[in-house]
C-alpha cells in the first residue's frame, strides 16, 4: 500500500474519529471540524490514496479499492474501530467501507452525501456545483483550485467516473452501524428527497437538517456542525 498522508491530533486518550474528504479535495478542508472535535477525541484526517499529499498510483483506484485501502490504513495504525465523518464523495467511500468492513465502524456521519440518483450525469452535477458554489465560502474555492491542480485532469475525470458509477442504494441496507445523515437546507447537490431516501435505506439511519447551510458544512460552519453531531457521536 502506498503511503497515506494523515493529520493526527486531538486528545491522545480520546475515542478515535476519522474524517474523510470529498471530491478530489485533500483533507485540509476537514480541519475546521477536526479542530472543533479535538478536545473530545483523537483525530485522524487522511488524504485518500491518489489525492492531496498521499502517494500517487500509476493505476487509478476505483471506489471499492479506496475503501479497501482505508481498511488497510486502519489496520496499519491499529485502529480497531472508530467514529467516521465523511463529506460529499467521502460519504460514498465510507458507505462502501462500512458495508464491507463493518468491524471498523462504530458510528457514521454522512454530511452532504452524493450522488443524488436523480442527477446522475456530468451535466446535471456541473449545473448543481455552479449553483452551490455561489453560496459557499470563498476560501473553499482556493483550496479546490490547489487540490484540483494536484490531482490533474486525469485524476478529476477518474473521480467523476467513480462518483457517477457508484450505486450506493444497494449498499446502504448492509450498513449495521448507527448512521446520521446531515444535510444543509440550502445544499443544492443533496436535495431533501435524496437525504430522506438514504435514511430509509439504512437499517439504523437518522436525518439532521441544518437550516441556512449549503454542501460543505464541515468547512463553512464547523462549530454548528460539531455541536449538532456530538450527541450522536457520544463525545
Amino acid at each position: 500500500m502506498g503511503e497515506i498522508y494523515t493529520r493526527i491530533g486531538g486528545r491522545p486518550s480520546g475515542p478515535p474519529v476519522v474524517l474523510v474528504h470529498g471530491f478530489v479535495l485533500a483533507g485540509d478542508y476537514m480541519m475546521p471540524t477536526a479542530n472543533m472535535l479535538a478536545p473530545f477525541s483523537r483525530i485522524y484526517v487522511p488524504d485518500l490514496p491518489g489525492y492531496g499529499l498521499s502517494a500517487k498510483s500509476c493505476q487509478r483506484l476505483d471506489l471499492a479499492s479506496l475503501a479497501d485501502r482505508l481498511a488497510e490504513w486502519m489496520e496499519r495504525l491499529q485502529l480497531h474501530n472508530a467514529r467516521f465523518i465523511g463529506n460529499s464523495f467521502g460519504c460514498q467511500v465510507l458507505v462502501d467501507f462500512a458495508a464491507r468492513h463493518a468491524r471498523f465502524v462504530e458510528r457514521l456521519v454522512l454530511q452532504g452525501p452524493t450522488v443524488d440518483p436523480a442527477a446522475r450525469s456530468i451535466g446535471k452535477q456541473i449545473l448543481r456545483l455552479i449553483k452551490n458554489s455561489r453560496i459557499e465560502s470563498p476560501g473553499l474555492g482556493r483550496l479546490m483550485l490547489r487540490d484540483y491542480w494536484r490531482a490533474g485532469w486525469r485524476g478529476i475525470a477518474a473521480t467523476v467516473r467513480m462518483a457517477l458509477r457508484d450505486r450506493q442504494e444497494s449498499k446502504l441496507p448492509h450498513i449495521s452501524a448507527p448512521t446520521l445523515v446531515v444535510r444543509g437546507s440550502r445544499d443544492v447537490l443533496v436535495p431533501q428527497g435524496w437525504a430522506e431516501q438514504i435514511v430509509q435505506l439504512l437499517p439504523d439511519g437518522h436525518l439532521l437538517v441544518l437550516p441556512g447551510l449549503a454542501h460543505t458544512i464541515n468547512y463553512t460552519a464547523p462549530a454548528r456542525f460539531v455541536d449538532a453531531i456530538r450527541p450522536f457521536l457520544r463525545l
